[in-house]
């Protein structure tokens, strides 16, 4: 596939052949095992198998015919590969939390979706899970399946920004932001965020805010639409469709 079809590489791994080249390039270090009785995977196929999983949430044994290693070390060789994938980029990846980084965010957001002082947009997602033993109904979610919430924040451009992963699927995505370091760090003003600043002349100094639908509460720091009662003004439904503008980006980014 990769000499002859790319396509079907981008397809297969959800990832251009350049791109791999540049993240085995990071992460291949870290996979190198030592030769003891029999010659270990390489780190490309380990980085195979693993996007390979990420890309298809296809199951252990499957994965094992098609790379024809034994089911229970493809487990550990994901688990493992996940980890240092994680370790080398989170730094370069997320957001680093200082003013100029949070401004960025924000003259994003309104140069493209015209949404002033949007510092990032805000959803929950539920990722299906087997039930842990003797979980209960901890994380039997509305949907009717046992899940675990991925809370992300992203930028303008799809990218995420900062995120929370791990809680039980039964709380509402309110709920998670509350509990997370994210939702606590928010509410004690530790994020250094840019001072709050006119949008408009003579108007009053508003703060930087995260954008999200109606599961979040509204705070000095999130901004929800007004409640859809059929009872809006034109400004409302203005400032509705405005906002759905720019949250509809994490949206995105859960889709990609």
């Amino acid at each position: 596939m990769l000499t002859e079809d790319t396509e079907k590489y981008m397809d297969y791994f959800r990832m251009a052949p350049q791109l791999f080249d540049a993240l085995l390039a990071l992460v291949g270090p870290f996979l190198v095992k030592e030769y003891v009785v029999r010659e270990p995977i390489s780190p490309d196929t380990r980085l195979q198998i693993t996007l390979r999983y990420l890309a298809s949430g296809d199951s252990m044994k499957s994965l094992s015919y098609a790379f024809r290693v034994a089911h229970n070390t493809i487990s550990k060789i994901i688990s493992e590969t996940c980890e240092i994938i994680w370790n080398c980029l989170k730094d370069s990846v997320f957001l680093t939390d200082n003013e100029e980084h949070w401004k960025s965010v924000a003259d994003e957001f309104e140069r493209l979706w015209n949404f002033p002082n949007c510092i990032g947009a805000i959803d929950g997602k539920h990722v299906q899970i087997q039930a842990p033993p003797n979980s209960g109904s901890t994380y039997y979610n509305y949907k009717g399946h046992h899940s675990i919430n991925l809370l992300g924040i992203s930028d303008a451009n799809y990218c995420f920004t900062i995120v929370d992963i791990g809680a039980e699927g039964r709380q509402s995505d309110g709920g998670v932001f509350r509990n997370s370091k994210i939702g606590k760090r928010f509410e004690t003003n530790s994020f250094k965020l840019p001072n709050p600043r006119q949008i408009e002349i003579d108007g009053p100094e508003l703060p930087y805010v995260l954008v999200a639908d109606e599961a979040f509460p509204l705070s000095m720091h999130i901004m929800r639409p007004y409640p859809r009662s059929g009872k809006l003004d034109i400004e409302k439904k203005i400032f509705n469709y405005r906002l759905s503008r720019a949250r509809r980006v994490v949206e995105n980014a859960f889709g990609m």
